[in-house]
């Protein structure tokens, strides 16, 4: 299962498009398959998994998020030069950004260059 077929099924959904069939049935595919078993030894929980197992985790994973109270969390990074997606989770779902460390910083540190530089970003002008 390609990570390309889970990301055009995230992609549909958040756009609201109906799934393709061919990203969907490599999913569901991969989500038939048996599952990792993890394992208690001393040392504390473990997991040992072959490839196909690992994906049918992932796959399992996609589902359930896909099709689960979680759906409608997912956001796409504001970031244009990111593909990063996550269940933003926060107070009025105002997140902007997959990471404050990484995206968050990067472009409001270029918001803040711009500003000093005399060129701001666009914003909506304020009607008085």
């Amino acid at each position: 299962m390609p990570t390309e077929a889970r990301y055009a099924l995230v992609a549909a959904r958040l756009v609201g498009h109906v799934y393709d069939p061919e990203p969907l049935t490599l999913v569901n595919d991969a989500a038939a398959q048996p599952d990792a078993v993890p394992q208690l030894s001393r040392a504390g929980r473990q997991v040992r998994a072959t490839a196909g197992q690992a994906l049918s985790t992932v796959a399992r994973a996609a589902v359930t998020i896909l099709r689960g109270p979680d759906a409608d969390l997912l956001k796409e990074c504001g970031r244009p030069e990111c593909t990063q997606v996550y269940l933003d989770h926060s107070r009025g779902s105002r997140r902007e950004w997959c990471a404050m460390a990484t995206c968050g910083n990067k472009t409001k540190a270029a918001a803040y260059r711009a500003r000093h530089r005399g060129n701001p970003p666009m914003t909506p002008s304020r009607q008085s």
